[in-house]
């Protein structure tokens, strides 16, 4: 695949002439405005995702809720909220995100297998619509705090299928050697722990067996593992009215072949068709990965003075702005902003500025580039800037999003007065007490 068709196949930014543009908004236009680093999503982009999403399972019951830990801006999570997304959650304060966009609680799925005891009362307070309890311990302090605050729990137990999801070891979630859910046999007595306690409403049952999964199969097989536990709840009186297949759907990054969400639907519409369950998943990179890029700027350029040497091309984002090819290997596309450049076009590691070997954003990438140059790190719309840090004490970038022609700084850029104000520096005494 060459740079010159990436573009065209999977991502928001997209070239008009020669310059790469959000919608219609000049990714340099935003660059003069708000400087580099910066995130830069397409609100276009997140909307029809969404209901691509909904339309594949129009034949189905279904409720969306949209994964916060994919991307927490609260534009984002308002715009899923306006087309009818519910949230899924993993943290006290994923919800306090959830409900300071007015979102409603019932909406919510309250995930995340080390839920405190102060996050369960936070939960429970607010009424949230659900717990996916992920242990015998969890489900046990759940009823003790509702008893205590006289107020009942809506419960999920997730199932670990002990289903291959066929992806990167770290975003697998569905085998007997994960952290995540309950064995089939152990919900099963949970379930039936449960049934009788006044505190607690047993109202589905769910799974996730991963993230990034470009086939069907896996899903499928989950599906049809945790629906045999279902059926075996009915025959001993607990009837459950949703299902929660939670979300891992694939993306393209590279030359993936991104999962059919089409097809998946019509699949789960035949095995679900005939059952009085409403189907709930947690989509969250399949919705906003390709809506963004990293917007970077090159500062200097290191050529090799040997053939078998590397050309290193240092940018201003870092390893603390997207920290997934660090911590993944993950390969994202990164393309130039004006590719009408006359630069010689060369091998180049796209690099940033901190301290650290591992400090890369992408490797081995044939481009024309000269110092100043912008250019385009694709993909990071999901797990980009929720996972940025303050590492070499660097500013957070902000976060902007387009909407046609205009566009909007949705998150400004993080000062060293913001981390500095969280600090306290000692007055230590000559002696040094």
């Amino acid at each position: 695949m060459t740079l010159g068709n990436v573009e065209k196949e999977f991502t928001a930014a997209k070239y008009q002439q020669d310059e790469l543009h959000i919608e219609q908004t000049a990714l340099s236009k935003i660059a003069d405005a708000v400087g580099t680093p910066a995130y830069v999503y397409s609100k276009s982009y997140l909307t029809d995702q969404y209901n691509l999403l909904s339309e594949a399972l129009s034949s189905t019951p279904h409720q969306i809720h949209y994964s916060v830990k994919a991307n927490s801006n609260l534009a984002i999570l308002a715009l899923f909220k306006s087309l009818g997304a519910g949230f899924d959650i993993v943290s006290a304060g994923e919800l306090s995100r959830v409900l300071a966009v007015g979102g409603d609680p019932k909406s919510v799925i309250f995930s995340g297998v080390g839920k405190s005891v102060e996050e369960i009362n936070f939960a429970l307070k607010a009424g949230i619509g659900c717990f996916n309890v992920e242990s015998r311990g969890e489900l046990l302090r759940i009823m003790a705090q509702a008893e205590l605050l006289g107020c009942v729990a809506n419960v999920a137990i997730r199932v670990n299928p002990n289903v291959d999801a066929k992806t990167h070891p770290y975003i697998a979630t569905g085998l007997k050697e994960n952290k995540f859910g309950v064995t089939k046999e152990e919900a099963f007595a949970l379930y039936l722990l449960a049934a009788d306690n006044p505190a607690i409403n047993l109202t589905g049952i769910d799974c996730h067996i991963g993230s990034q999964i470009n086939e069907p199969e896996p899903l499928l097989q989950a599906l049809t593992s945790i629906l045999e536990l279902r059926d075996a709840l009915e025959k001993e009186g607990i009837s459950l009215q949703h299902i929660d297949l939670g979300g891992g759907f694939g993306v393209r990054y590279q030359d993936e072949t991104p999962l059919d969400i089409n097809d998946w639907g019509a699949s789960v519409g035949q095995i679900l068709g005939g059952r009085d369950l409403q189907l709930r998943i947690e989509p969250g990179r399949f919705l906003t990965a390709n809506a963004g890029v990293l917007l970077t700027r090159v500062e200097y350029l290191k050529i090799a003075d040997e053939p078998d040497h590397k050309n290193f091309a240092v940018v201003d984002a870092a390893m603390n702005d997207l920290l997934r090819p660090s911590l993944y290997q993950a390969w994202h596309g990164v393309l130039p902003v004006d590719k009408s450049s006359n630069a010689q076009p060369l091998e180049w590691d796209i690099v940033g500025p901190i301290c650290e070997s591992g400090d890369f954003l992408a490797k081995q990438r044939s481009l024309a580039l000269a110092e100043k140059d912008l250019v385009a790190v694709l993909s990071i719309g999901a797990y980009g800037s929720v996972l940025a840090s303050n590492y070499n004490t660097r500013g957070r970038a902000p976060e902007v999003l387009v909407d046609g022609a205009e566009f909007k700084v949705v998150r400004r850029r993080e000062t060293i007065q913001d981390q500095l104000r969280l600090e306290l520096k000692l007055e230590l005494d000559q002696a040094g007490h």
